[in-house]
């Protein structure tokens, strides 16, 4: 069964969900699943509404322009999408295989609802990964005497693929502020949760020397302030004093697959809106 997807973030206002409810009744829409929520602290009001696309009684198109002036008179940030058509996914990494590798496998067992359209690389070790999977591979290096041209050469790399949505799989390289600004709310990055504290190499070695109890990791979209963008998912497992920095580290990997798998299809299925700094997630 294929569903239109539509998403509303505007001021709290009386009687909204009636009104688009009312609205959607007029074409026979038939709601599928719909979630809402209103921000108490920001009034603001949230909505995610499936409709079942076949009972509606005239095009996507029409509906859409139809629904112009319901959002109009409430001041609605909107959109609309055509579940059956496939966000395009391009996954970033450099050495670390395990984010990368989880994506293309599920990619390839139709777990994710998207199309995996290439692998971006600083490094050439995930070429033979992506062949497995008949999924195109680009290398483009990162380097410090030659870095504003290399980041040109990474930024049409990007375009040429032309994604919906980037994948930052454990891409060890700072996006520019411009990218961020151009994929703004469609670059998803995964790291371990230590941050902010241990930052840098080795985080859980320092972080099995001090004995901590639970790892885990946060998926998040991108903004220029480094791994600060609006948090999508997180995930913790807990350790003990036996568990060594290796042991840590694999359960560490588990946690990271796992969460950026998640926070890529609740993003794929439209399923989060944000405000401010932080996210509506209706799971």
């Amino acid at each position: 069964m294929n569903v239109y997807r539509l998403l509303i973030s505007c001021p709290d206002a009386h009687g909204l969900v009636a009104k688009v409810s009312q609205f959607i009744f007029e074409y026979d829409g038939n709601i599928k699943e719909a979630h809402h929520h209103l921000d108490d602290e920001n009034k603001r009001f949230f909505m995610r509404i499936e409709i079942e696309s076949s009972s509606l009684n005239c095009s996507l198109d029409k509906f859409h322009r139809a629904f112009v002036s319901v959002a109009d008179k409430y001041k609605m940030d909107w959109r609309m999408s055509d579940a059956s058509q496939l966000k395009r996914i391009l996954i970033m990494g450099s050495k670390s295989s395990h984010c990368v590798a989880d994506l293309l496998h599920r990619h390839h067992e139709k777990e994710l609802e998207g199309e995996i359209v290439g692998v971006l690389s600083n490094h050439d070790k995930l070429s033979k990964l992506a062949s497995w999977y008949d999924v195109l591979f680009k290398q483009v290096s990162i380097n410090d005497s030659t870095k504003t041209a290399d980041i040109a050469s990474m930024t049409q790399a990007i375009s040429a693929f032309n994604p919906d949505v980037i994948v930052l799989a454990r891409y060890m390289q700072i996006i520019p502020g411009d990218l961020c600004d151009k994929y703004s709310g469609k670059i998803i990055n995964i790291h371990h949760s230590f941050l902010p504290s241990f930052v840098g190499a080795n985080p859980y070695a320092r972080a099995a020397e001090r004995g901590v109890k639970l790892i885990g990791a946060t998926c998040h979209y991108v903004t220029a302030n480094l791994d600060e963008g609006p948090i999508i998912e997180q995930d913790v497992v807990r350790v003990n004093h036996a568990d060594s920095a290796d042991d840590m580290k694999k359960m560490g990997q588990d946690i990271e697959k796992i969460t950026l798998a998640k926070g890529l299809q609740y993003h794929l299925e439209d399923r989060v809106l944000t405000c401010n700094n932080k996210t509506v997630v209706f799971s």
